[in-house]
């Protein structure tokens, strides 16, 4: 049998193990660490983010914005539905309900049309959301703009899930320096990765520094260990952030191999009937291409459906994936307010990710092509 083509593998660059060997060396085998400051200087420099916070992962990140946000039981917080459980799973940690929010077709991203429907029927409720949490699918900003309009005419704050979208930017701006806060992710399969881990990101000094301070068992400032509120352990360990400063260093260049995977697919399928791309808008939006996301119309396709191209795939050790199953059809999320138009049940219905390593090789890529010509063929 061939060898795996993942979807997305780690792809390291070469100076992790200098920074890892200073950890080993200098002893800094623990939580916290030069590593870890270096990082997050790293992650402002690069975002253009005045403070970061780096923790265990993203969706300690998220956990972290909205405690900060004061959210508590029985608040509400709208989020994207189309996305990974990850996002909206935090807002159930601190006793809240997620209100889902359908995708919108030009980005697959929130509806700024939905998320004005959503708060107008949740205040007409009796029930103001306490914050909005939009997600930026595989790499493709949102429409930053209008969602911004929308939070700041009801002064609702804004949380950016950019875990998939470091190094993307609408208008030259970094994702998730927007809103409230941005969220990070650095787990295995993302742009560039820690082994685990993600990042809190605000223009908010006081936020952060309280973000750092919950992360760390919220230990107060005394000789033994006294707490008045209640933590968490997330902060990210010096070994890890090691690791990332050496993936920060090929970031620009992981950006470009993944963009260069877009273009491989896109003249793949320029002259397949039936089959469309995630493509960025216009030029106000960069896409990192963390993956690149195909729509399959059986209708304009002689039947072929996205699942066809899948097996295929498949069938030849090729790993890709569906597009995300929207949080309104999860049965854990399902009895969640729901507010949408039936798009993001259609993505998930006709959409496929596709292999997308920054490490993919031309041979890798002859084998892809291989496979899904012989589906179109």
């Amino acid at each position: 049998m061939n060898p795996k083509i993942w979807l997305s593998s780690p792809h390291m660059g070469g100076n992790e193990m200098k920074y890892v060997q200073e950890a080993y060396d200098t002893n800094w085998v623990a939580p916290l660490g030069p590593n870890v400051n270096g990082f997050e200087e790293d992650l402002q420099n690069y975002t253009g983010s005045a403070h970061a916070s780096a923790l265990s992962a993203g969706t300690a990140a998220i956990h972290l914005s909205l405690v900060l946000l004061g959210v508590k039981a029985g608040d509400e917080v709208i989020a994207s539905s189309f996305t990974f459980s990850a996002t909206v799973n935090p807002i159930t940690y601190v006793g809240a309900t997620p209100i889902l929010v359908d995708s919108e077709k030009d980005t697959w991203n929130m509806c700024p049309v939905q998320l004005e429907k959503a708060i107008q029927d949740r205040i007409a409720k009796g029930k103001k959301p306490k914050a909005i949490l939009c997600v930026y699918l595989y790499g493709m900003p949102g429409k930053v703009d209008e969602l911004m309009a929308v939070a700041n005419k009801y002064d609702i704050p804004l949380i950016e899930d950019a875990a998939e979208a470091l190094g993307s930017k609408y208008k030259g701006q970094s994702m998730g320096t927007f809103g409230k806060f941005g969220i990070l992710s650095f787990n295995g399969n993302k742009i560039i990765t820690t082994s685990g881990g993600g990042a809190l990101i605000s223009d908010d000094q006081e936020l952060i520094e309280k973000s750092r301070f919950l992360a760390t068992q919220a230990r107060d400032n005394a000789p033994h260990y006294q707490h008045s509120h209640v933590g968490y352990n997330y902060r990210m360990s010096n070994i890890v952030a090691g690791i990332g400063r050496g993936q920060m260093e090929v970031l620009d260049e992981r950006v470009a191999q993944r963009r260069a995977n877009f273009e491989f697919y896109k003249e793949l399928f320029a002259d397949v009937n039936g089959v469309t791309l995630l493509e960025e808008p216009n030029e106000d939006y960069y896409s990192n291409y963390w993956l690149t996301s195909i729509l399959v119309d059986p209708a304009k396709t002689n039947g072929i459906t996205r699942e066809d191209i899948r097996l295929e795939l498949e069938k030849e050790n090729i790993e890709c994936r569906p597009l995300w199953k929207p949080m309104h059809m999860q049965p854990v999320f399902v009895e969640c307010p729901f507010y949408g138009d039936g798009t993001s049940e259609k993505l998930f219905e006709d959409g496929l990710c596709l292999p997308s390593g920054s490490n993919m090789t031309d041979e890798e890529r002859d084998r892809i092509k291989m496979a899904i010509l012989n589906v179109f063929n």
